[in-house]
Parts: structure tokens; C-alpha cells; sequence
């Protein structure tokens, strides 16, 4: 770095905006991530990112966004620092600028295995794992017989209320935005009554399936299920590692585990809501 740049712990942290999409997806490219630009698109919109611009004028020296849920909750993602400025304390600089901007707000995210050492330093604590699952989606185990069908406009309330129950903070901002996000957003039901949804989003030449509610590993089958049969891409999910169940059928259905990553919350002895009805994230995001 030319010494006419000013040090690293001078470089101003800055909000980022819709704007900086490719500058985020160059930086996630150049730490060997897909670029991801459809998830980078609703990170930045529905969420606050924070970022260093590089001082050569290219690009960013690192990034990360925070998604709010209101007061009781936000979570961390996609934290990332440019290879040219790795280890020397540009992410810890950073994730202690959003740790001072949450206050007392309690903290999530899904850290990889070389970001979990800095974020144990910073006070989190692990509260689980997810299975990372690829792979091109072959029927060799049905799913058990559950009323899956595509959601409409007039379920949207109806799945705005499940999430806040099982996730336990109002989501609102991010759910809304999944039918113009995702290609296929289903809804199970019983009775009449919706009991569970999940969505299909493109994400590179895959696509993505999350978040994924459901009542019972059954109905998160039938849910896959559905949503596999629409597309003719590879699928990839995060599931919750607690749901073995689910975890082998997609396994005996052609998808493989890829990464596992670690859970972690800060403020919070468990995350809130009910676990054993949430199989997989919108996105894990990890860093």
C-alpha cells in the first residue's frame, strides 16, 4: 500500500447502500465466495451495510450488513475483509464499530471456522450449526403426502404471523420481500390453515431454498419437494443440523454436504422462537 494512503485505523467506516452491490460482490469474489449478487441486492435493502472503501480507489477494504428484526434482535452477515488487507485488523475494527452502533441489542450470525476465533473474542457464544447441502435434487425417497401449493398475495399475512411466532421477532421488513425476491414461495397447509412456507431463490447457477418453516420434518419434505420439482438447477439449503431426519432425506436425495457453520448469538443465552419448527434460514450469509 502506497505511503501516501492513510493507516487502516484511519480509514472511515461508512454506510453502505444499493449502490456498492458490485463493490460487494467483487470483494465477496475476491475471498473465493460466489459473487451473489441477487442476495447482496436484498442484504443491502433490507439491511444496514457497513463498510471501508479501499484507499487505491478500487473497490472495499471490507464489508458486512446487519439485518434488524426491532429491538430484541439483529443479525450479522456476509463479513468480509479484501485478501490484500487480511490480518491486520480491519474486520475486528469493523465488527466492533457495529458492536458499538447495537448497543444492548442482542446479536446473531453464522460464522465460518476461520471467522468463529474473532467473534468468540468479541463475546459470542455458539447456539448451533448448519448443515451446508448441494446438489442436483433426485426424487429416490418421496416426500410424505402434505397440501403444498403456491403461496398467493392474500397468504402473506397469514405467513408473516407464523414467522414472527416461530422466529420470535417480527421479520416483516424481509418476509414481505420474498415474493418479489425468490422465484417460488409455497405454503403447506392443514385444514385450511397455513402451517408452513418456503421459498426458492436464484442464487449463481443454483438455487437456494430458504427460509423453510414447517410443523414437522414430513411437511419440510413436501415443502423441498415441491420446490424442486420448479426448477431444473442444482438446490442448496442450510439446514439446522438438530433435524437429522430431514438432513438424511436430502442426503438419500441426491445433495451433499458442502460446509457445516457454527451458529453464534451474543446477549442472548438461545436464540427465540421455536427451533424445532424452523429447518432452514433465508440465508446464512456467514462470515
Amino acid at each position: 500500500m502506497p505511503l501516501s494512503h492513510p493507516p487502516l485505523d484511519l480509514l472511515p467506516i461508512r454506510r453502505l447502500t444499493s449502490d456498492d452491490l458490485l463493490a460487494c460482490a467483487d470483494l465477496s469474489e475476491n475471498r473465493g465466495w460466489l459473487r451473489e449478487e441477487h442476495k447482496w441486492g436484498l442484504l443491502l435493502t433490507a439491511g444496514v451495510g457497513y463498510g471501508i472503501d479501499d484507499p487505491s480507489g478500487k473497490g472495499l477494504v471490507t464489508a458486512c450488513v446487519v439485518t434488524s428484526y426491532g429491538p430484541d434482535m439483529a443479525a450479522i452477515g456476509m463479513v468480509l475483509v479484501a485478501e490484500a488487507y487480511a490480518r491486520q485488523g480491519v474486520g475486528r475494527r469493523l465488527m466492533r464499530h457495529v458492536l458499538a452502533e447495537a448497543g444492548d441489542t442482542p446479536l446473531s450470525l453464522y460464522a465460518t471456522s476461520n471467522g468463529r476465533p474473532l467473534y468468540e473474542q468479541l463475546g459470542f457464544t455458539s447456539a448451533g450449526r448448519a448443515e451446508m447441502l448441494k446438489g442436483r435434487f433426485t426424487p429416490n425417497e418421496p416426500a410424505p403426502d402434505r397440501t403444498v401449493r403456491p403461496a398467493t398475495a392474500e397468504d402473506l399475512q397469514h405467513v408473516l404471523r407464523l414467522d414472527h411466532e416461530i422466529f420470535g421477532a417480527d421479520r416483516t421488513h424481509l418476509i414481505t420481500r420474498l415474493p418479489a425476491f425468490a422465484d417460488h414461495l409455497r405454503v403447506a397447509e392443514q385444514d385450511g390453515v397455513i402451517t408452513g412456507f418456503a421459498a426458492l431463490w436464484p442464487n449463481m447457477d443454483t438455487h437456494v431454498i430458504g427460509p423453510l418453516i414447517a410443523p414437522d420434518p414430513g411437511t419440510a419434505q413436501a415443502l423441498v419437494a415441491s420446490l424442486a420439482a420448479a426448477t431444473d438447477r442444482p438446490l442448496r439449503t442450510d439446514v439446522d443440523v438438530r433435524h437429522t431426519s430431514l438432513v438424511t432425506w436430502l442426503k438419500a436425495n441426491g445433495l451433499d454436504r458442502i460446509a457445516t457453520n457454527a451458529l453464534m448469538i451474543r446477549s442472548l443465552p438461545d436464540l427465540p422462537g421455536d427451533w424445532s419448527r424452523r429447518f432452514a434460514p433465508l440465508t446464512v450469509a456467514a462470515g
